[in-house]
């Protein structure tokens, strides 16, 4: 089973939290998912960002931001540590935005970064 860890090694602005509880609400998510948020292979600079709904499996780590279940594999904090996650709503973009500081360089559209 999953564990629970008591400080997530990213954040999430109030911005973001509002989205993705909206998201919960507009989609009816259940209750049992959390918010996975974590690292796949693939993109412009080699990994990108995952973040979608899901359930908790028995290598992942479990936290609570804000009322929200986050849900990441243990073996992508590392990746991740400090990052910031904000959702953007303006004219030009919208959408999630990660602010990883773990990143040694990132591609134009945001999503992709090496380490």
């Amino acid at each position: 089973m999953a564990s629970v860890a008591t400080l997530a090694p990213i954040t999430l602005t109030d911005r973001a939290v509002v989205e993705v509880k909206n998201i919960i609400m507009e989609k009816n998510v259940p209750d049992d998912y959390g918010l996975r948020i974590g690292v796949q292979g693939g993109g412009c600079s080699g990994m990108s960002y995952l973040l979608g709904f899901d359930k908790a499996k028995e290598q992942d780590e479990t936290y609570d931001l804000d009322g929200l279940k986050l849900i990441m594999d243990k073996k992508h904090a590392m990746y991740v540590l400090g990052m910031e996650v904000d959702f953007q709503d303006g004219l030009n973009a919208r959408g999630f935005v990660f602010n990883n500081p773990q990143a040694k360089s990132t591609c134009g559209c945001g999503t992709s970064f090496s380490a």
